[in-house]
């Protein structure tokens, strides 16, 4: 039985209480995210369940084993969700876990929400062996807006500070920290276009600094540390923007003060911001720090002083359960070596079709960008990746070229796409 109707929406509204999704409709629900909710001039036809479950039954089915035909999306962020993940998300959405009630609309005071908040940061602390001596906190912002929580909670107006800018985002963490503290570049790669990080040992850091800043992995430039200075001060703390590499492999989290992420590139949505800080740091924010930028007061209130982003907390603690499920943070490392490794030996085994520019020995295993040799290619190749669903391979405006972001959740089988696709491109236009 086929039912029409004016509006896609009006279906949710229909079957918002009568038929909670659970296990036996998991898939005609997946089957909902085909429609183009965005398309108003049509009406759309909706097949009943009951009637189309085991066409629908295979959808999923699909989805589940990576073999749906869909769109390899190598955005820098938000970028793609495991769809183990999405199926799990889907089938809670309007019932998580029988309480009758969707996380979007339960209480963030509540015991079901409280439960969510609490194995996400569990599951986290255990694929990162995060000590307790150090909190963990939920925050909303982006990162962006850690640019100016860090000096404000680490040190007072007039404090030194060192900054090591290997890239776009390190360059704007800096400037941002000159309106609270008194920051200083002890090391730049924008002379040589940011394509290399320094030795460490000839780095002439501050021994008065309060910390040192790096940007762990340069999402526009594709520069990464593969390992980590030494805050040679007094505090020796060392911060780190993690945001587009972390959870991609283990960190040793005792080596710094706070590491903060966006959770938009491996974790989670965009709209919530991760933030490890050491205990022994909180309490030391300047007088006049707003109150949603204090740690502390974060870290009293279990990141609930005010209403988190729920949802978004609960889709980065699916992530994290995900994670354990596939043996950790090594494993995860691997798959993401073997994809970044697959795409390099193309590029560089292209006599010079394809140039990255980084140095080999920090080459980002997330972000890797690439230029071709005959420039007036690049848009044909972005159009002719589009068409063959592949798509956001445009390099950031500022550089040009091509960048291909291959976070965790980018199968094996997108990275394999994308290398035959680039040798034909060559084939036909050397």
């Amino acid at each position: 039985m086929a039912t029409t109707t004016s509006s896609p929406h009006s279906l949710f509204l229909q079957n918002r209480h009568s038929h909670p999704l659970n296990k036996n409709n998991l898939a005609s629900f997946t089957n909902l995210k085909k429609i183009n909710f965005f398309n108003t001039k049509r009406a759309i036809s909706v097949t009943c369940s009951a009637a189309s479950a085991p066409t629908q039954d295979r959808t999923a089915a699909q989805i589940q084993s990576g073999q749906e035909d869909r769109v390899f999306n190598f955005a820098a962020g938000p970028a793609n969700l495991p769809e183990k993940v999405l199926l799990k998300a889907q089938s809670e959405l309007y019932n998580w876990r029988g309480s009758g009630m969707g996380v979007m609309e339960m209480s963030h005071r509540g015991k079901e929400f409280k439960s969510i908040i609490e194995k996400a940061e569990s599951d986290l602390r255990a694929l990162l062996n995060i000590p307790q001596e150090y909190s963990v906190l939920f925050l909303q912002g982006g990162a962006t807006t850690q640019f100016a929580a860090v000096p404000l909670n680490l040190c007072t107006p007039n404090d030194p500070v060192d900054y090591i800018v290997t890239g776009s985002w390190g360059d704007k963490a800096f400037k941002e920290a000159q309106k609270f503290c008194n920051p200083q570049v002890i090391w730049s790669g924008k002379a040589e276009k940011y394509t290399k990080i320094p030795n460490f040992d000839a780095l002439e850091q501050n021994p008065d600094a309060k910390y040192l800043h790096i940007c762990a992995n340069e999402t526009i430039h594709g520069v990464e540390f593969k390992e980590y200075p030494s805050a040679k001060n007094s505090t020796g703390i060392l911060v780190a923007d993690m945001s587009s590499n972390f959870c991609s492999k283990p960190v040793d989290v005792t080596r710094f003060g706070v590491i903060y992420a966006g959770a938009q590139k491996n974790v989670g949505p965009s709209g919530v911001t991760i933030v490890i800080v050491r205990k022994d740091l909180l309490g030391n924010a300047q007088d006049k720090t707003p109150v949603m930028l204090d740690y502390k007061i974060h870290d009293e209130n279990n990141s609930l002083y005010n209403t988190p982003p729920c949802y978004c907390i609960y889709m980065c603690g699916l992530v994290f359960e995900y994670l354990l499920e596939l043996g950790g943070l090594n494993e995860v490392e691997k798959m993401n070596r073997k994809k970044a490794e697959l795409l390099y030996n193309v590029i560089d085994g292209s006599n010079g079709f394809y140039k990255c520019p980084v140095e080999k020995s920090v080459r980002s295993f997330m972000n890797v960008p690439f230029t071709l040799e005959k420039s007036d290619l690049e848009a044909e190749f972005v159009k002719e990746a589009a068409k063959e669903k592949m798509v956001q391979l445009k390099g950031h405006r500022s550089v040009g070229g091509m960048r291909a972001s291959i976070y965790n959740a980018m199968p094996l089988a997108g990275v394999e796409k994308l290398v035959a696709f680039m040798k034909d491109f060559q084939a036909k236009h050397a």
